[in-house]
Order: C-alpha cells, then structure tokens, then sequence
C-alpha cells in the first residue's frame, strides 16, 4: 500500500507528493499555456494516486480552479484532495489583499462554484492582509468548515507572529510558504512552531522553478517569472548552477533524477510531509511521483544539509 499522511490535525490523508497547479491554466505566471496539456497534467497525478491538488483564485485568475473543477467531473470526488487559496481582492485595476472574514466566505463560495464542487479539501487564506485580526479570518473559514464546505484550514505567506496569531484558537491545519534548498529560512522561524502545533508545512517552489532539478546551464534565458528571481541572475545563479552539479553526482549514486533526490530531503524536515512540484507536462507528474518512495542515507541527508547550508 503507498505511503499516505495526514494533513495536520484533520483526518484527510494525501500521498506525499502533489501537484502544484500554477501551470495550469496560471496565464498571469506562465505565458502561451496550453490548456488541453494542462488538464491532462492533472490527470495524470489522479491517474498515479497523486490525490493532492493545490490551486488558487489568482492562477489565471480563475482558470486554474476552472480547469481543475473540469478534470474533478471525470473522476469520483473522493480520488482528490483539492486545496485551494484566496485573498486577492480586484479593486479598479489594482489588486489588494483581503482577509476580512465577509471577503473570504465569499472566496470559498466562488471557488466552491469555479470548480463546480461541493466541498473544497483545504482553504487557504493565500495573503495576509495589514487590518485583519489573523484569528477573525480563520475563525471565518472555521464558519465554513462547520457548514461543511471546507475540510480543513491553511494559511500562506504569514510571518510567524501571523501563524501564532491566526492559530490563537487553533484552527489551522496547514501552512504552506516559500522552502527551498535555497530559501531555508522556516527552517528556523516556522518549523519549530509548526511541530509543535500538529501542523503540515508545505513548501511552494520546491524545486525553484525548475532550477533544483538540474534542467539549466549558464546559457538558459528565461522570460517569465524566473527571470525576476535573484536564484536566476549573475553569480548566484553561477553558483547555484555549480551546486546542483553536486547533486546531480549524489542522484547518480542513487541511480535517480536531481528532481527526485531534492524532493526526498524535503521529507527529512520536521513537519515538512508534502511537497507539491508543479509539471507543465504529464510524463514530469509521474517522475516526481518517485520522491515518495526514496528513502536517502542520514549521510546524504547531511551531505545535501551541507552543500546548501
């Protein structure tokens, strides 16, 4: 039987490794998406007992949800673990973030409708916004969950101050923020909190956007998101590039892809039992399918600890 765990205190377990759906129809993130080959993505991690989905109101906006919810329709309901996130408020031609307990009902409600679903799995509020007490807005999402139309309470990108804040009643299951091999700050500001909260941690961009999975050289351009980060620019990217030629000795030992041994150390830190790497292709869901069966060597696990440290 695959290795199932549970999201924080609920009762909804997920195979380790998800799918992360910002390439499905995210147009805002990536350019000149095909949606055809984004719907077949998600079938793909459904299709391979990859169960966890994690979508949001701002990919797209809305398409991403809309495409998922259309994928959901081939499939019993209960094959998927659906989370989804909100707090992007339009206002005019400005973008704001919104966490007041009115605004995130009425999130859930129009993700609920975009995928066409009766519950949503996990709700996220995705933003913290500057005015709203952390605990109202949870407690709102707490509203939802006793109604049934969510299974279980996330917040992303709060400060630890606004994790202890919005967990004042302990409601939260789930936090998901930046954690990478080249950001590892939770490592010493969130993990603590989170374990000893009974909470998952969920990284996004696990493999950097591609960068930790060994798929770049010194002559890779980009022009999308990548090109803004400081991972992808000058010497660091120089260096970067140079570290990951050391993982790629450490996978060829394991006879595995790069992608797959970073995927595996993710499951070596407290709290951290998911990671949902996205795919723009279905045949790249079902390779990082292999990182929940890895099992790595304490000295790998130190050896890799130490090249990123």
């Amino acid at each position: 039987m695959e290795r199932h765990v549970k999201l924080g205190k609920s009762d909804i377990d997920v195979y380790p490794v998800g799918l992360g759906t910002n390439a499905v129809g995210g147009h805002n993130i990536y350019p000149d998406l095909d949606e055809e080959q984004g719907k077949a993505v998600v079938r793909s991690a459904l299709d391979h007992g990859m169960n966890f989905l994690d979508t949001a109101f701002i990919y797209g906006p809305k398409r991403s949800e809309e495409l998922v919810g259309e994928v959901l329709k081939e499939y019993n309901r209960t094959q998927a673990v659906v989370a989804t996130k909100g707090a992007h408020e339009f206002v005019g031609e400005d973008v704001v973030m919104n966490n007041s307990p009115t605004f995130l009902k009425q999130q859930v409600e129009d993700s609920l409708r975009r995928m066409d679903t009766d519950y949503i799995d996990l709700f996220y509020i995705h933003y913290p916004d500057e005015d709203t007490p952390k605990d109202e807005a949870v407690g709102a999402l707490k509203e939802m969950r006793d109604q049934g139309k969510i299974r279980s309470i996330g917040v992303s990108n709060f400060s630890l101050d606004q994790l202890k804040e919005a967990n004042k009643d302990g409601y939260v299951d789930v936090v998901q923020s930046q954690y990478n091999l080249l950001h590892r700050e939770a490592e010493w500001n969130v993990f603590p909190y989170t374990q000893e909260n009974d909470m998952t941690f969920i990284p996004y961009f696990p493999l950097e956007s591609g960068l930790l999975a060994g798929k770049y050289d010194e002559t890779t351009t980009f022009n999308d998101i990548r090109a803004q980060k400081p991972s992808f620019q000058g010497e660091a990217f120089k260096e970067n590039l140079q570290k990951v030629e050391r993982l790629r000795e450490i996978a060829n030992d394991y006879g595995e892809d790069v992608a797959h041994i970073v995927l595996a150390w993710y499951f070596s830190r407290p709290s951290l039992d998911v990671v949902i790497p996205g795919a723009k292709k279905p045949q790249q869901v079902e390779d990082n399918k292999r990182a929940g069966e890895i099992k790595l060597s304490r000295e790998t696990i130190v050896k890799i600890d130490q090249l990123f440290c």
